[in-house]
């Protein structure tokens, strides 16, 4: 049978299950295949905090979405084209977002009286009409795999596993994916348990099959690579990439890496990848507690080597202490903080931006801190490379604020050329200096020496206690103590003259209201801030990575708008400073439901301030 192919210029699909149905897995090979096949796409993984939550519930929902294209995009998507559900609470917790028209795959087999009354359906839905504006395809997924399956030697409850590889196999088939990719997949993952590994690619191959043959599906669908500079791509996860930025660090600067971190979502996987990279001089150490894993790190520094810690939320409040006494003692310290819903624990798998003030004031006394935050999943490489430059040429602690969202989203980066990316001096104290001053400042940048401890001539005091002026003796003088002061605060003041100045996307140099964001925000601003402008409206956009200190320019940035709207993912942290500092009144636009920001809600919330001008 000839079926049509229909050409498409993107497609979002979200895959969506029981926890323990794989989603997770079937979205990251169907997103592996994507990127091999040259797609531009954005992902967002969306899980329980459980380890396994209530099966069937729709507190156990786990769902992945992908959106790819022959184009350049920005977000995962707002809403799904196709939704793949594979059992009634699936159905449930995701069907509110499927627009009418889109095309439902669901998994009969799963629809079980029980299953429905557990979620709260009286009936069966897709038997009883409420589903009528949706392209539904009723397929018994879990009876086919088994059917597929009957000649492995598995139990039933083995081979029903494998209906997540069925549907992988089904919508592969039906976006003409590769398949090689995730062959090879199984066979690697599951090579030790042979079996598993062929009924895994056999169940995969049936739902291929099954695709090409039945009547159910008429069309497939194609969508062409999308145009990209020139250049050697991956697709990469926002913790990946953060992790091959500090190990990139590490060899620009020519520092051993340290990494002091106690696991925590969603901040953990970086702790997992830093583990794999012995040979670059990376040593990880994983502690009792958030406490001791800073702790270390900063023990790290003192010896000569950068320390680093990862964490999230509740783990930065934790670490302020010692973040503290690195403030005091003017050593180099990278604070990963991959945000996530609070307060407290929280929503643990959930995205949010709202440890914005905690960074830049979450501890006793005056103790500034720079702040830079990525802008996308490929962004904390270039991220975690800066935030290294500052902590390591200016003697101070970093952090770095990442998010859920870009953790665990991803999307092709482009591989740097390595011997073009940015020298990172140490600049060690040299030995054997006469009446050595270990707070004798740099001119330029107010950085005091890094002394290695055991070094001839180098001994110095180090501790917590407030030091004098150059000669970092214990020191009570009140006046001291506030030159000391303003020199920490100086010294972080002056970063702004190293930074770029705040760059503004205005084509038409006509618009009147300016959008401005920080962190992972910047995809859905981007794309909200495209809907307006091909609607034909004039709109600025600029995106700040630098948060403490502000990017030199930023007062005359906000000031040559009549206004400017403040998108955050919290209650309005950097409208707040913004307000304070620079006295103009951002029009704050806020929602905390650990989730991104869908840009069509963005375009309408922008639009509405332009009509008001």
């Amino acid at each position: 049978m000839t079926k049509q192919v229909q050409q498409l210029d993107r497609v979002i699909i979200r895959f969506a299950g029981d926890s323990g149905d794989g989603m997770q897995l079937t979205g990251d090979r169907f997103t592996q295949e994507t990127a091999a096949f040259g797609n531009d796409l954005s992902t967002l993984p969306n899980f329980p905090a459980e380890i396994r939550a209530p099966a069937g519930t729709l507190p156990g929902v786990s769902s992945f979405q992908l959106h790819f294209a022959d184009h350049d995009i920005l977000t995962p998507g707002d809403a799904p084209n196709v939704l793949v559900a594979m059992n009634p609470a699936a159905l449930k917790a995701n069907i509110g977002d499927l627009p009418r028209g889109a095309d439902l795959i669901v998994n009969t087999d799963e629809f079980t009286k029980r299953a429905l009354a557990k979620v709260g359906y009286a009936g069966n839905p897709v038997e009883d009409g409420s589903l009528s504006e949706y392209h539904v395809h009723a397929l018994p997924l879990t009876s086919m795999t088994v059917t597929a399956l009957a000649d492995f030697d598995l139990s039933k409850k083995d081979a029903e596993r494998a209906k997540n590889m069925f549907a992988l196999g089904l919508l592969s088939w039906l976006y003409h994916r590769p398949t090689e990719g995730t062959i090879s997949f199984l066979e690697k993952k599951f090579g030790k348990k042979p079996e598993i590994m062929k009924a895994n690619i056999a169940a995969f191959q049936a739902g291929w099959s099954f695709g090409e043959t039945t009547e159910a599906f008429s069309v497939s669908y194609e969508i062409k690579p999308a145009e990209q500079k020139p250049g050697l791509y991956r697709n990469i996860t926002g913790n990946v990439a953060l992790s091959y930025g500090l190990v990139a660090a590490g060899v620009q600067s020519g520092l051993p890496i340290y990494l002091g971190s106690y696991p925590i979502t969603p901040a953990s996987d970086i702790l997992h990848e830093l583990s794999k990279h012995k040979r670059f001089g990376v040593r990880t150490f994983q502690a009792e507690d958030e406490i001791a894993a800073v702790g270390a790190a900063l023990g790290a520094s003192f010896g000569g080597s950068l320390g680093i810690t990862t964490t999230s939320g509740p783990g930065l409040a934790l670490k302020s202490e010692t973040i503290g006494l690195a403030v005091a003692t003017e050593l180099p310290l990278l604070v990963i903080d991959v945000q996530r819903a609070g307060p407290s624990t929280g929503l643990p798998t959930k995205t949010e931006q709202a440890d914005l003030l905690q960074a830049m004031h979450g501890r006793n006394g005056e103790a500034p801190v720079p702040v830079i935050a990525p802008r996308s999943p490929s962004d904390c490489f270039d991220a975690a490379l800066e935030a290294a430059r500052i902590a390591v040429e200016y003697r101070t602690p970093v952090i770095l604020l990442s998010d859920g969202y870009l953790a665990n989203g991803s999307e092709p980066w482009q591989l740097p050329d390595v011997d073009a990316l940015p020298k990172i001096e140490p600049g060690f104290a040299e030995p054997g200096q006469e009446d050595f001053q270990p707070f004798k400042r740099d001119p330029e940048t107010l950085a005091r020496p890094w002394a290695i401890p055991g070094t001839p001539g180098l001994e110095h005091r180090i501790g917590g206690l407030e030091k004098a002026d150059g000669s970092g003796n214990i020191s009570y003088d009140p006046s001291n103590h506030d030159r000391m002061v303003r020199l920490r605060q100086a010294k972080v003041d002056g970063i702004a003259a190293g930074i770029a100045p705040l760059a503004v996307d205005d084509p038409s140099g006509e618009a009147k209201v300016l959008v401005l964001g920080w962190g992972g925000t910047y995809g859905a601003i981007s794309a909200a801030v495209r809907r307006i402008r091909k609607a034909g409206g004039q709109i600025a956009q600029a995106h700040l990575r630098h948060l403490n200190p502000f990017p030199a320019n930023i007062a005359e940035v906000l000031r040559s708008y009549d206004k400017v709207v403040v998108p955050e993912i919290n209650l309005g942290q950097l409208a707040l400073l913004l307000r304070g500092r620079y006295l103009v009144d951002v029009i704050s636009y806020n929602q905390v439901r650990g989730l991104p920001f869908k840009a069509e809600e963005l375009a309408g919330v922008i639009q509405d301030v332009i009509d008001s001008e």
